[in-house]
C-alpha cells in the first residue's frame, strides 16, 4: 500500500517564502546522494559541487499572467485561470481553456467584463470535468496577448498570501524562460543567476533545454490518500529539441552526469529516455508520474525547491532519493530555517 500519509513534514507557517531572496541569493541544502552529511550552502557555492563535462537540464518555458480579474453585470467579482489556448472562434475571437470563479458567473449566457472586454463561457472542456470551462473573449486572437499583458496577473501560488506586484513579473521568472505558456513557474530554476550559468559553462558544464509548460495541476492534491499509486496526474506540454537530446547524450557517453534542475526538468527526461538513459527529441504531452519504486533512467541528480507535504512533487523527490533522506532534508531544512516553497531555498541531490 502506497500510503500517503507516510510523506508528510510538519513545518511553521512563517517559513513559507512569500518573496524570493533573489536570484543567485537563496540557500541550498546539499543532499549527497548516498545520503551523506547535510549542508546549508549559498546558491553560488554548488558551482564546487559540478564537474567539468557534466550537464545541467533546465525547462525553458514562460510564465503567463494568466490571473484575470473581472466584473459580473451586477458587479460581483470574477476570476478566470487560463490554461491552454485554443482554435479562435469562426469571428477569430480568442478562445481559451480556463479554471473559473465562481461558477455560477460563468454559466451560459453570462458574460463578465474586463477592462473593455466581454467574455463569457462555451460550456465545460471536458465531460466529466467540472472545473474547465472554455471562455470566449471578445478580442481578436491577434491582438490578445497585448490585452494579457495590460490585464493579466502572475499567477501565484495559493500559499503565497498576497496579491502580485509588478517586481513579480521577473521575480517569478527565471532566467532561462523563452517560450510562454506555463501558469507556474519552474521554480528550482530561480536559484541561477546569470553570473552562475556563465561561470558553470567556464568550468566545463554544459546546458541543454527542454520545455514544459506547468499547469495549475502541480498545485492539486492527490485525492487517493490510501494508495497515492492509483493518482492519475495532470497533462503537460513538452517538448525537447534534437541539440539539446544531443548534448545530453554526448554527456552520458562521456561519464558526465545529468543534473535536472526541478522536477518539471525530470519529468521530460524520464517520458523521453530509453533503458539505457539516453533520451531521443520529442513533444507531445505527458502525465508521467514517477513515485517511490520508480526506475530513473536519465537523471543522475537533482536540484529542486522544497515541496508541500504529500504532493506528487514530494514523492518524485522521494523516488529519487530515498523517503528516509527525503523527510530528513526536509526536517533538517525546518530546523535551520530554511525558506519553504516557490520562493523559498531548495536542495540540490548530487
Amino acid at each position: 500500500m502506497c500510503k500517503l500519509a507516510d510523506y508528510d513534514f510538519s513545518f511553521p507557517p512563517s517559513l513559507i517564502a512569500q518573496k524570493t531572496a533573489g536570484k543567485g541569493k537563496t540557500k541550498i541544502l546539499h543532499c549527497p546522494k548516498n545520503g551523506g552529511t547535510l549542508r546549508i550552502l549559498e546558491a553560488g557555492q554548488i558551482i564546487d559541487l559540478f564537474n567539468p563535462g557534466d550537464c545541467i537540464v533546465v525547462n525553458n518555458t514562460q510564465v503567463i499572467p494568466a490571473r484575470l480579474f473581472g466584473k459580473t453585470r451586477h458587479g460581483g467579482k470574477a476570476e478566470i485561470l487560463l490554461l491552454k489556448q485554443l482554435e479562435p472562434a469562426a469571428d477569430n475571437s480568442a478562445r481559451w481553456e480556463a479554471w473559473v470563479k465562481p461558477g455560477k458567473a460563468f454559466e451560459n449566457g453570462k458574460e463578465i467584463s474586463i477592462s473593455n472586454a466581454k467574455c463569457k463561457s462555451e460550456g465545460f472542456a471536458n465531460p466529466g470535468d467540472s472545473k474547465t470551462r472554455i471562455i470566449n473573449f471578445s478580442v481578436s486572437s491577434a491582438e490578445f496577448n497585448f490585452f494579457l499583458a495590460e490585464n493579466g496577473h502572475i499567477p501565484l501560488p495559493p500559499y503565497i498570501n498576497r496579491t502580485d506586484n509588478a517586481s513579480d513579473k521577473s521575480d517569478y521568472q527565471t532566467i532561462f524562460a523563452k517560450h510562454a505558456g506555463a501558469v507556474a513557474a519552474p521554480t528550482a530554476s530561480l536559484h541561477f543567476s546569470e553570473s552562475m550559468v556563465n561561470e558553470l559553462k567556464s568550468k566545463g558544464v554544459y546546458f541543454a533545454e527542454t520545455t514544459l509548460h506547468v499547469g495549475p495541476g502541480t498545485f492539486e492534491n492527490i485525492k487517493e490518500s490510501e494508495d497515492f499509486s492509483k493518482h492519475k496526474m495532470h497533462c503537460e506540454e513538452y517538448e525537447i529539441a534534437q541539440p539539446a537530446a544531443n548534448t545530453i547524450n554526448e554527456c552520458k557517453k562521456n561519464g558526465g552526469r545529468i543534473v535536472c534542475i526541478g522536477t518539471t526538468s525530470v519529468r521530460v527526461l524520464e517520458t523521453v529516455a530509453n533503458e539505457q538513459g539516453l533520451v531521443k527529441a520529442a513533444k507531445g504531452m505527458t502525465d508521467i508520474f514517477i513515485y517511490p519504486g520508480a526506475k530513473f533512467r536519465a537523471t543522475d541528480a537533482l536540484l529542486t525547491n522544497f515541496h508541500w507535504p504529500k504532493s506528487s512533487l514530494i514523492l518524485l523527490v522521494s523516488a529519487f532519493y530515498g523517503k528516509e533522506n527525503t523527510l530528513n532534508a526536509y526536517k533538517f531544512a525546518v530546523e535551520n530555517s530554511m525558506k519553504l516553497f516557490s520562493y523559498g531555498d531548495g536542495m540540490l541531490i548530487i
